[in-house]
This record gives structure tokens, sequence and C-alpha cells, in this order.
């Protein structure tokens, strides 16, 4: 395993395996550790929605235009990754009307297609969608299969030379002279690191990631459930019209449907109620706009925990307004050779990492374009070679436990690192 390598990351999700990828493309010798398997924090434990930018566009323009920006990119680059569904906003009886006009709007405005659809018209689309549906739009959504998307971000970081460590705590790490020197990485590593450079993409461990390093990262996580209903064929997204609030979505998955969520400030992200009000708060709301979800059977239910940043959960009042996500430079805090980034979403998770690695190069003088929109994933129309990558790398999260086959796998597909790791 290279000791010395130009960058190491800490942080096996999407933004983390993202920025792999993207610095390894620009030639930079990556190493990769993940304390757990890949995509075992909040990547893996998401609802599995690839976002239009709808749900933000009235309360955060910018962050829309990302979304349909970035679900445009990854609808070229992730093949398998995605399920082209398509999504629902629908307003009931007694929502407010001028906040759906506000919404479709906005995202008209924002460049986000939308097309208005009676309710006689969305029931062709979702047969057993509630009667007191008045108002729907269509919008470009869709749903992403986490485990998949991080394990072929590693895959691809892999092929151009990374090495990517799951089950790799970090347990320290050494700062001299305002830079970071060393890094002590315990589990299939065992061995102690000396980047160049660190990028923090621990996402709502980011902030005792920090610590390690003297570092203050302020992070503000919150929990949501989710729970994977038995339901064939749902079709569309479904997003509830309304001010964000519990219980709001309903993402297709196959055979099953994912209901949810809600939005609950936790202390510590690996320690946190698991309230039994949450599961039946986002059933009951998800069968307002789809009765037959109030007594499908449940297949399983989990909990994730948003990396949220706190000094902007504190300016913009919480829920609902922005998933924005912050590069932090930590040059500014006496630490030169270290950026954490936070924040943000599953669908933005390319763009995160070409900012991150975009300063790296800059830190590094290395003179190098992303090429990460232009250039697919590596296995992405290849779903056997995914899942048993998933497999692999012991990334198979709850989200899409109902998709990926932990069995499948085709000759070579077994990550370069894996047996390095195991050792």
């Amino acid at each position: 395993m290279p000791t010395e390598p130009d960058v190491l990351v800490i942080g096996g999700g999407a933004t983390g395996t993202g920025t792999a990828r993207d610095l390894a493309m620009r030639g930079l010798d990556v190493t990769l550790v993940e304390r757990d398997g890949l995509s075992s924090g909040t990547s893996g434990r998401s609802h599995g929605l690839l976002h239009s930018g709808a749900r933000y566009a009235e309360s955060d323009p910018a962050g829309a235009t990302e979304c349909i920006e970035e679900s445009a990119i990854l609808r070229d680059i992730a093949g398998a990754c995605l399920e082209e569904t398509g999504g629902l906003f629908v307003s009931l009886a007694g929502d407010d009307a001028d906040y759906f006009e506000e919404k479709r709007e906005a995202c008209e405005s924002v460049g986000i297609p939308t097309e208005t659809l009676s309710p006689a018209e969305a029931r062709e689309l979702v047969p057993e969608l509630s009667d007191d549906v008045e108002r729907v739009f269509r919008v470009p959504d869709g749903a992403v299969f986490p485990s998949r998307l991080v394990a072929a971000n590693a895959l691809d970081a892999e092929a151009h030379g990374a090495t990517i460590h799951p089950d790799a705590p970090v347990e320290s790490v050494t700062v001299e002279d305002e830079a970071i020197t060393a890094v002590r990485v315990g589990g299939s590593v065992d061995d102690t690191i000396h980047p160049a450079y660190v990028v923090n993409a621990a996402g709502a461990w980011a902030g005792e990631v920090a610590a390690m390093a003297g570092l203050e990262v302020d992070m503000q996580p919150t929990r949501g459930v989710m729970v994977s209903l038995a339901y064939d064929d749902l079709g569309p997204v479904l997003n509830r019209c309304r001010a964000p609030d519990d219980g709001d979505i309903v993402v297709p998955h196959g055979e099953e449907a994912v209901v949810g969520t809600t939005s609950v400030p936790v202390n510590d992200p690996d320690d946190y109620e698991q309230a039994r009000w949450e599961v039946e708060t986002s059933i009951d709301e998800c069968a307002a706009m789809l009765p037959p979800v109030a007594d499908a059977p449940v297949v399983r239910e989990w909990w994730g925990v948003r990396p949220l940043y706190a000094p902007d959960e504190n300016e913009r009042g919480g829920r609902g307004i922005s998933r924005g996500f912050f590069r932090l430079d930590h040059a500014t805090d006496g630490v030169e050779n270290a950026v954490s980034v936070v924040g943000g979403k599953l669908t933005t998770y390319r763009m995160m990492a070409e900012s991150t690695a975009d300063l790296v190069c800059e830190r590094l003088g290395v003179d190098a374009a992303c090429r990460t929109a232009e250039e697919q994933l590596a296995g992405a129309d290849d779903p056997q070679r995914l899942d048993a990558a998933v497999a692999a790398y012991d990334g198979q999260g709850p989200t899409d436990a109902d998709v990926v086959d932990p069995g499948a796998g085709t000759a070579g597909a077994e990550p370069a690192g894996t047996a390095e790791s195991d050792d």
C-alpha cells in the first residue's frame, strides 16, 4: 500500500469515492479509507431519490439548478446505478394552491421541465393515486441505487490508480508546522499514511475527523427514517407539493416503494433514538397520496443521518430550506494541506467532488481538468460487475438491498485493492 500518497481521502461515501475518482483521473496518487464498508454512512442510507431539483426550486434556486444539471450528467455516466422513473408533485384537497403554482413556476424559471397533468391523467400513471389529489405536475425525478453508485466510483478510481480501503478507520492525525504529516489508520490497513494533502469527506462524522487535526467543523446532523413497503409498479416518484414536512415522498424500487422521511436533530450520528412515531407518521402521511401504502407489508426500515453544516442550518432556519454543500479550506485555520467537504445531496456528489478536487489540484500545483462529467463510470453498463463490487467493498446499504444482487459477478470484477485491504 502506498504510504506517501499525494492525497488521502477520508470517507467512502459518494462524495469521498467521487473525489478519489476525480483526483485519480487527473493523475494524482490517491488513497481512500473508510472506517466501515463503502457507502455505510449517509450515502447508503438515503431514500434513493435522484433529484430533479424541484424540491428546492422556490427556496434554493441555485441548488435546484445544480440538481437538474447534475442529474442530467448522472443519466449519461451512471447507467445501471439509476432508474428512470420520472416524478410527480401532487397537491391534495386542502393543500395551498398558491404554493403549487409557486413551485411549478420556480421550476420553470431554473430550467426544470414541468408538465401539468389533470388528476385523471396522473391516475393513468399511478392508478391508485388518492381521490383527494387536485393538482399535479410532472418533473424528471428518478431513482438512484447508492450502493452501486459508490462502488462504480470506487472501481473507476482504482482503474485510474487509486487505492481503496474499506473497513479502515482513522485512529489519529498528526499536525506539525501547520500541516498534517501523518494519519494512523487501523483495521484493514493497520499502518501510518503520510499524505501531501488530506480530504475530509466523512459526512456527518466530518467534525470528529477534523477534531483529530485540531480543527473545528461544526456539524448539525439530522436523522430521517425510510420505510420500504411491498408495493408493485408504482411508476413515478411521488412528492407532496407542500412546504417540506414529515412523510412527503414515495420512491419506487421495483416491487417496493420507499416512503419517508423525517428530520430530527441528533447530537451523535452513531447513537440516536429511532422513534416509532417517525415510521408511523411517514406511512400515514404518504398514504394520503397513495392510500394502499397504509396497509402494505413493511419489508425493511432504516434511518439515515444527514451531514448538515451547522452554521448554514442556523442561518437558514432548518429543514427544507437548502441542502447546499460547503468546501472548507483549512489553510485559513492554520492547517495548510487539508479540506473538508460537507452538506450537499447525493444527486450533486460529482459536482462536490469536482469542486474539492479543483482546490486540491490548485494547492498541489497540478494543472489538470476534471473529466468526470464526460467519462462513464466503470461498470455502469454491467449490473453484475457493480453488484460484485458492492460485495467486495462491503458496500451494501439498505436503500437498494432489493435491487443489488450480492451473489452476482463477472470474471475480474473484484476491486484491485480488495485483497490488500483484507491482509
